[in-house]
């Protein structure tokens, strides 16, 4: 068995072409796709301060938790 790597290119119609060598034996082979997904759609950057003044924290916030058994 041999393995031979292509860097390659996918069309748009989702095909890959490639010519292998002419050392390459005639007959059946095995193909391997492996690809890196390409991000879906560029999301939009975050807006900071969106809902300022919305979420309120409690004054003893950094007071430690009642009741829990260390």
């Amino acid at each position: 068995m041999h393995a031979i790597e292509f860097p390659v290119e996918i069309d748009h119609n989702q095909q890959i072409h490639l010519q292998l060598p002419k050392t390459a034996a005639s007959g059946k082979a095995r193909i391997f796709v492996i690809y890196d997904e390409q991000p879906s759609k560029k999301s939009k950057p975050l807006t900071l301060g969106l809902f300022e003044g919305l979420i309120r924290t409690s004054d003893d916030f950094d007071e430690p938790l009642a009741g829990l058994v260390a």
